[in-house]
């Protein structure tokens, strides 16, 4: 075991956080240790393709092309400077004293990590809900369909239609028809007089309303249909998709859309695993509807040494998580006593506070559909890992006098699949809080596991022979 003071920091995730601290811990003469899942650095929103494929920054990333472009030479020219270990998955932490042993894989071999000092900058997923038909061949998360289409230059199909909440939505069914797909439609699933609060917003953010009326008006000129308050009915097709059937809610007449693919999701939702296992306190936060990691206006988490940034901490996009990713790593520089800018520090804080209202009224013209599950089939798988249908969630229920979600866990197995419940933890919190009617935040927080994600068979004797090194 190292003393403390030899151990390098250590940065979870090469996102726009993770890239903005590497940066800031280079210059305060710092050499960190990048743990990227990714091939090359850049995060979901700014993928790279896994070879270049001949596509301008301009054709790739639209509108954001510049803030990409900067980002990605930025953390080319920080190579020299630190460790960075792509195709990296941090899969535990365990906490000792002081120090944190991560468990890594990396090119299907195991490793530790020891460290003192941890920025995690995990990012998002998809936040999805179920509906009849969702797991057809066929159907992708916004995010898959985006990074298809980023990072492969290729499409999920040729006849699509987008479905959710959220300015993701509008923004990828544009990219799908910029990229020469054909798509068929928008189901919005808020009701129009929601996008009246885009006017408050536009006070506040003019370039984003501009954008989003951009990229609205563009699919409209191109045919695409936009369809409000919006609700899935069932997917046509057994072995693939081949259209969607859905409905306006209110009403009883049920359409058909053809297409081949589908793109849904329902804004996005933070990965807070490896915030959980490193022991940080967590508190629930209304507008993202999920349990965040708490932390304070420069992202010191609870546990002494560990900082959150980006969208792990909480769904604020890209430019708020740059933001963050600096200010979680002066704050790293400031615990070590190293000279920091507090002039700086301070105009941080208040450019993210200002994201950080823009968000919440984003928010408002993009609600969540709380109502979602008093219209979903009982025979709906809810939990595709384990195969679990919303019927059979509903008996535990019923049967156990479930109103805690761990307690549906251990009675239904939902959640207990290869995914520990990333995908389907969302779901049944809305699905108990619809059920039970009490609001979600009543419902409680899923207890990580480790794997946070799928490690091969035979981990478990790579782990002890590497804790036994460590040891010794």
């Amino acid at each position: 075991m190292m003393a403390k003071a030899d151990l390098q920091p250590v940065i979870i995730g090469a996102g726009p956080a993770g890239i903005r601290a590497s940066e800031v811990l280079v210059k305060a003469g710092l050499r960190p240790v990048v743990l990227d899942e990714g091939l090359r650095a850049g995060g979901q929103i700014y993928r790279q393709p896994l070879i270049d494929d001949g596509r301008s920054y301009a054709k790739r990333y639209g509108s954001e092309a510049s803030k990409a472009k900067a980002l990605h030479e930025t953390f080319e020219a920080l190579r020299p400077a630190i460790d960075y270990h792509p195709e990296t998955l941090v899969w535990n932490i365990s906490p000792s004293g002081d120090t944190r042993f991560l468990d890594v894989m990396s090119n299907g071999s195991y490793r530790r990590i020891e460290c003192s000092e941890l920025i995690v900058a995990t990012g998002a997923t998809d936040r999805v809900l179920p509906f009849a038909g969702w797991t057809t061949p066929g159907v992708y998360t916004l995010g898959a369909s985006q990074t298809a289409l980023k990072a492969q230059g290729v499409t999920i199909g040729n006849k699509l239609v987008f479905m959710g909440s959220g300015p993701l939505l509008y923004l990828v069914a544009w990219q799908y028809m910029k990229a020469g797909a054909k798509v068929v439609a928008v189901l919005d699933t808020a009701p129009f007089k929601v996008k009246l609060h885009l006017a408050q917003l536009a006070l506040h953010a003019p370039r984003i309303v501009a954008l989003g009326i951009f990229y609205a008006m563009q699919l409209r000129l191109a045919g695409v249909k936009t369809i409000y308050n919006a609700r899935p009915d069932s997917i046509v097709g057994k072995t693939h998709v081949e259209g969607i059937r859905y409905y306006i809610q209110g009403k009883s007449e049920v359409k058909t859309l053809d297409c081949d693919a589908l793109a849904y999701g329902f804004a996005l939702r933070p990965e807070t695993q490896l915030a959980d296992l490193a022991g940080c306190a967590f508190e629930f936060n209304n507008r993202d509807r999920a349990w965040l990691p708490v932390r304070d206006a420069q992202g010191q988490s609870s546990e002494p040494g560990i900082y959150l940034a980006g969208d792990g901490s909480g769904i604020a996009g890209a430019d708020a998580a740059e933001i963050s990713g600096e200010m979680a790593a002066l704050a790293l520089v400031q615990k070590r006593r190293l000279p920091v800018d507090t002039v700086r520090i301070n105009a941080l804080q208040k450019a993210h506070q200002k994201i950080i209202t823009e968000r919440d009224l984003l928010e408002k013209a993009f609600p969540f559909p709380r109502d979602w599950f008093e219209t979903v089939s009982p025979d709906v798988t809810l939990c595709r890992c384990e195969e679990i249908t919303v019927g059979e969630a509903l008996n535990a229920i019923s049967g156990g006098s479930i109103r805690e979600i761990n307690r549906l866990k251990a009675l239904s197995r939902v959640g207990m699949g290869r995914c520990q419940g990333r995908m389907c933890t969302a779901a049944a919190t809305e699905l108990l809080s619809s059920q039970l009617h009490i609001d979600a935040s009543e419902i409680g927080r899923l207890r990580a596991q480790a794997p946070v994600k799928p490690v091969p068979l035979g981990f478990g004797a790579m782990q002890q022979a590497a804790e036994d090194e460590v040891v010794s």
